[in-house]
């Protein structure tokens, strides 16, 4: 079937000649010739994130006394001592809230404030991050819901394989964050950041673990003496 020129018309701005040769414009064929309409996508640009990574294991030989290393570690969480008053306090029997020690970041003071939970297991129990409030400077306070993480503190206690008169008391600690890097920060490449903050939850993990051991042993050391009162020994400081 044979398609007009006037059909033709219609849709398309050129009108051919009944003898096929050249197009002619046809004005109003083209300020009414069907447009397209042209929409707009305006992305959200996600804020960029650096994680944190560090894991540190620490390990003291402690001296077997009357009452066995196991048997203390056995205890359940209700009767744990929260060995430094100045920076732990009781939430529940398995929950504790923790205040580690102030740090610089990048010129600014940070202090996280964690709360884990205990959960007893043999030989020993495991320590588990739930939630984590940071204190110290305005722009650290205002990247509170803009970070996530994770710790799992496992600690465990076994035979000394150098002397049968010792026992091994062990931590095996990670420790992960992820945040979204503040507007202040985002000249500073990732990777620098990144690497900074994983340095600082390095050195946190250096000084704390050997500290919390060492108020490990000398709690264990007072219970298995008889002492049943309990009472935190630390003193805060680090």
């Amino acid at each position: 079937m044979a398609v007009s020129s006037l059909s033709i018309n219609l849709w398309h701005p050129f009108e051919y000649s009944r003898t096929g040769r050249s197009p002619r414009l046809k004005l109003k064929h083209v300020l009414f010739a069907p447009t397209k309409r042209r929409l707009r996508v305006s992305a959200v640009s996600t804020p960029p994130k650096a994680r944190f990574v560090a894991r540190r294991t620490e390990s003291v030989p402690v001296p077997q006394l009357e009452r066995p290393l196991s048997e203390y570690m056995s205890l359940p969480a209700s009767q744990y001592s929260v060995l430094d008053a100045e920076r732990i306090e009781r939430v529940d029997d398995n929950t504790f809230r923790c205040y580690v020690y102030r740090f610089k970041f990048f010129a600014f003071e940070v202090c996280p404030v964690l709360l884990v939970r205990v959960e007893e297991q043999l030989n020993g129990c495991c320590i588990t991050l739930l939630s984590c409030k940071l204190e110290g400077s305005p722009i650290v306070v205002a990247q509170n819901d803009k970070f996530d993480a994770y710790m799992v503190n496992q600690i465990s206690c076994g035979s000394n394989k150098s002397s049968s008169s010792l026992q091994q008391l062990s931590s095996d600690t990670v420790i992960e964050v992820s945040i979204e890097i503040p507007f202040a920060f985002r000249a500073i490449p990732a990777q620098a950041i990144e690497s900074s903050g994983t340095q600082v939850l390095e050195q946190i993990l250096r000084i704390m673990l050997p500290r919390f051991l060492a108020q490990l042993v000398k709690d264990y050391q007072a219970w298995a003496s008889g002492d049943r009162s309990r009472q935190p020994l630390g003193t805060g400081e680090i």
